[in-house]
């Protein structure tokens, strides 16, 4: 005989409090996992992208890149995208490069189950948004995608290079 019980709504953020947690997990992901925390699901997938693809094109040397790059992070929108990427800048390129692609692996799942309890009818868990604004909060950077990669972007040990202090 199967028995039936209420187990509560789904919370969509459950692996991103796992992961939060799991001291195994370098500081770079633990601080990612918890800046998502709250926000929305597609937004959160597609913005996490959108920022790896710019990151991604800006290492490899695309043509326009940079320029995708510096309105991505001068854009008045919520700061979720610009608090990741400054949550990440300066540790390496090799690093950023790996935790964004391993934070939009999780928040790719996190965006089907979200449309699979929808699509049901399953409201999941509320979720409450961080950002209690849709406009920056501060000043922005500048959007002149003539800038100058910094060190981390050609000097990161994980591609060879040399840090001399």
């Amino acid at each position: 005989m199967t028995k039936k019980f209420e187990i509560g709504r789904f919370d969509l953020d459950i692996q991103l409090r796992d992961e939060a947690l799991d001291e195994r997990n370098s500081p770079a992901r633990r601080m990612v996992a918890n800046a998502s925390i709250g926000v929305e699901p597609f937004d959160a997938y597609y913005s996490a992208r959108e920022l790896r693809e710019a990151v991604e094109g800006v290492f490899q040397g695309e043509v326009g890149a940079k320029k995708r790059l510096a309105r991505i992070l001068g854009t008045e929108c919520d700061d979720y995208q610009r608090c990741l990427y400054y949550q990440l800048a300066g540790r390496g390129i090799v690093q950023m490069l790996d935790t964004l692609s391993w934070l939009e692996d999780i928040l790719a799942k996190r965006t089907v189950i979200s449309a699979d309890l929808f699509r049901a009818k399953t409201w999941p868990a509320t979720m409450v948004n961080p950002y209690v604004a849709a406009q920056p909060d501060g000043p922005l950077v500048s959007a002149d995608p003539n800038f100058e990669e910094g060190p981390s972007w050609y000097l990161d040990p994980d591609l060879g290079g040399v840090i001399d202090e």
